[in-house]
């Protein structure tokens, strides 16, 4: 295994990860899933922690843009002044990846 330099974490929605943990297994780049919550509209998300060898960047960020995708979902937003609490429906766009990359001090394996 090569030695990782950088550490990407990356949050996906819940109905991505499968298809990023394929991709990433494709690629050979290590990989580790955690379930999480978001913190807006508390929605079930995936951590993903990617250990990354120099180089491996663009390509993983590539997967990563191929994999995740956008979506508009709709709330029921009360509507205001209204006589009657009448709930509105709402576009918000949810998805895609959020992406942190990090620099590895250091890296060990036992």
């Amino acid at each position: 295994m090569p030695e990782i330099k950088t550490l990407m974490t990356a949050v996906v929605q819940e109905q991505d990860v499968d298809l990023v943990m394929r991709a990433m297994e494709k690629i050979n780049t290590p990989i580790a899933h955690f379930s999480s919550t978001g913190g807006f509209l508390g929605r079930r998300n995936a951590t993903l922690l990617i250990g990354l060898a120099d180089g491996m960047e663009e390509k993983v960020l590539k997967v990563l843009q191929a994999s995740c995708r956008q979506r508009v979902e709709y709330l029921a937003i009360p509507l205001e002044g209204s006589p009657l609490p009448m709930p509105t429906p709402v576009p918000v766009t949810v998805g895609g990846a959020t992406i942190f990359t990090l620099p590895v001090e250091r890296f060990e394996e036992f």
